[in-house]
């Protein structure tokens, strides 16, 4: 297999565990190895009192895609740590798009950026994620 048919495979095997992207409509496309985009719909349920999408479910959205970019190599890696900025208020029915991009590979860590815009591709959010990887594999 080539990088991005194990990129494939690797969210594959993860999508068909990650109940809570899936409970939130969150889809996942694999663009390259350590490139993922995750696309969701804001619903009724995600908005908060301002009527606006909640920040969390933002972060979950932009999480998802870093998860999906940085396990790309069939090396289990995890969240070590985030930070996200939020730039422009995601409303009720807008379609949020989250692309991961690996900026470093290390042997057991990486960083990823994510940019999180909407459908008028106005930038909603920026996220940074350091990973860690644990020394197992996703395919068998």
């Amino acid at each position: 297999m080539d990088e991005l048919q194990v990129a494939q495979a690797c969210a594959d095997r993860m999508y068909g565990e990650d109940q809570a992207s899936r409970d939130l409509g969150i889809t996942v496309k694999i663009l390259e190895a350590g490139v993922a985009q995750s696309e969701m719909i804001v619903t009724q349920s995600m908005v908060n009192g301002y009527d606006v999408c909640h920040g969390g479910y933002i972060f979950t959205l932009a999480d998802s895609a870093f998860a999906y970019a940085c396990n790309a190599y069939n090396e289990v890696n995890v969240a070590a740590s985030a930070s996200i900025d939020f730039t422009y208020s995601a409303k009720l029915g807008d379609r949020l798009t989250a692309t991961a991009r690996e900026v470093h590979k290390g042997r057991r860590s990486g960083v990823y950026d994510v940019d999180v815009v909407n459908q008028d591709n106005r930038r909603v959010a920026i996220f940074r994620g350091r990973s860690a990887t644990l020394g197992k594999t996703i395919l068998r």
